[in-house]
């Protein structure tokens, strides 16, 4: 059975002095070229080693397979090797991140999950309080350990794990009912993802270690598992000093860090778009790249034509935190009748459910179909997450335009994605919204499809002056956000946009408000709002 341990273990055997991580350096060279920092393979195994002995001393008086979290930014080495160290010391990490600013969704999720400890780095510890339950540690930074004190100390034996046994807890990127759901991952979970790497991952030169991007936070799914695909490979992640990358850093990186395999999602990966439409050695530069995939949310048609007509080797890969980052992808090649339209990957138990479609949105018979994960496909998630079929609902839909291709065709729900990726109940924000104003809202809709954070529209026929008017209604629904993610939080009056009763665009035979519609009619208002406010 494969894990992120075991596939780790055999790395450093099979790639021992292979570059497992390029980690960027403050200093350049005598000539402004940027440097990284090679951690191996061997490195990486033997610090992951290290950091268990460390954390096996801490968590001593805890029962091992015991759930610790772990509230840290995901984004350094040090914030890997501490979620692997604890993993081979034998605990449960389960993963929270800087998104998520409120103590007290965490204490619930820890209480949720049985934990028995929280470990915090300098950021996060920062905000806790007395209210915490379970004992709180510090995460120190990898220079901060006495190592010395551990050499003589030996690794801590690993529990024999069935494949019920729970391997990592994360979180849904979006909230319900104020809380985000906890997303258990045992190892047979793990080990069907991990043996799509197989179609997903695999060097397209044999002869040449291929080079990738660290893709978000470790704390995330999508890191995670792409981390536990790329080590199969002997390939290397290449970290930008900050995510999103600029396109300035993402040249550097191919320039001078020998990146030649990109993942990214799509909405970073289109400002790169728009930059090579104006840079032709750019735009060289992603052409004479190994792949380009992108994950998230599906690239807008116009960046995807552009991408494709320019020679970029473009996929997309769907998925989800609950299924991971590789259930479905793009076909890919030259043909371009056929080379955007989406497949699912091989060897997992899928299906497709007839829905009825909207004839509102839809002016074509073609029918959609849901994406299902079954019961028994090895990455189907916890049967906490399952509905009462004992299936896995994805909630994407698509239409089949040939046998076994398909395109996407949005969701069946009230959830969006933003920027990066992570998803956003707009139904709850709407249904406070109503409940916490009264009368002065008429109707609303939140939109945000792409965005660091959603927007609300009003429509209103209150008298009351726009601008004492958005304050007022978010001065009643603050309290509502506090307990969100920022991603799916309104963030300040300025992202509640007043318009008059009556005048969104609606369906015609239910009169309900088109969320797409809103956001194509008002792009122009919405990017000279997003502009203003990051």
């Amino acid at each position: 059975m494969l894990s992120h341990l075991s596939i780790l273990r055999d790395g450093s055997e099979r790639f021992p002095h292979r570059a497992m991580f390029k980690i960027p350096s403050e200093e350049s060279t005598s000539n402004g070229i940027p440097r990284w920092e090679t951690i191996t393979y061997k490195q990486f195994y033997e610090d992951v080693e290290l950091c268990a002995r460390y954390w096996a001393q801490k968590l001593a008086s805890i029962p091992s397979r015991s759930v610790v979290g772990l509230w840290i930014g995901g984004f350094t080495y040090a914030d890997v090797l501490h979620i692997y160290g604890i993993s081979r010391a034998g605990y449960v990490p389960q993963l929270f991140s800087l998104r998520l600013p409120n103590p007290v969704v965490i204490y619930e999720l820890l209480a949720k999950a049985k934990a028995s400890a929280l470990v915090c780095d300098s950021v996060t510890s920062g905000f806790i309080d007395g209210n915490c339950h379970v004992p709180v540690l510090q995460a120190p930074s990898f220079s901060e350990i006495d190592f010395s004190a551990l050499f003589s100390e030996s690794s801590p034996v690993l529990p024999v794990c069935d494949p019920s046994d729970l391997a990592f807890i994360f979180h849904t990127s979006g909230s319900t009912s104020g809380s985000p759901k906890l997303v258990p991952c045992n190892y047979r979970w793990l080990d069907a993802v991990a043996r799509k790497a197989n179609q997903t991952a695999v060097p397209k030169d044999s002869n040449r270690q291929d080079v990738t991007t660290w893709l978000g936070s470790m704390c995330h799914i999508g890191q995670t598992v792409l981390l536990v695909c790329l080590m199969q490979y002997g390939s290397c992640i290449i970290q930008p000093k900050r995510i999103p990358c600029s396109t300035e850093e993402l040249v550097d990186m191919i320039k001078f860090g020998d990146l030649n395999r990109l993942w990214q999602f799509a909405t970073f990966f289109s400002v790169h778009l728009k930059a090579a439409r104006k840079d032709p050695n750019l735009l060289s530069l992603l052409v004479n790249l190994d792949e380009v995939t992108t994950t998230g949310l599906a690239l807008s048609r116009e960046d995807e034509a552009f991408a494709y007509e320019s020679g970029i080797k473009l996929k997309n890969i769907f998925g989800s935190t609950e299924c991971g980052g590789t259930t479905f992808q793009s076909i890919g090649g030259n043909d371009p009748a056929t080379r955007h339209l989406l497949r699912p990957l091989l060897g997992m138990s899928y299906a497709f459910f007839p829905i009825a479609s909207d004839t509102d949105e839809h002016q074509s018979t073609a029918r959609l179909f849901e994406f299902v994960v079954l019961s028994d496909s090895g990455d189907c998630p916890d049967v906490s997450l399952r509905q009462s079929d004992g299936h896995f609902h994805t909630g994407d839909l698509f239409q089949e335009v040939g046998s076994g291709s398909y395109i996407f065709a949005g969701r069946d729900d009230d959830w969006i994605k933003t920027e990066n990726s992570l998803r956003c109940d707009t139904k709850s924000i709407e249904d406070n919204a109503r409940a916490m104003c009264g009368v002065l809202i008429s109707e609303c809709i939140a939109v945000g499809t792409g965005r660091p954070h959603p927007a609300l529209f009003v429509e209103t026929d209150s008298g009351l002056d726009e601008t004492k008017l958005k304050k007022e209604i978010f001065r009643k629904i603050r309290h509502f956000h506090s307990r969100r993610y920022i991603h799916e939080s309104i963030v300040s009056p300025k992202m509640i946009l007043i318009v008059p009763k009556g005048t969104l665009p609606r369906t015609a035979s239910k009169g309900n408000i088109r969320r797409k519609a809103v956001e194509e009619l008002y792009k122009s208002r919405l990017d000279e709002l997003y502009a203003s406010v990051n």
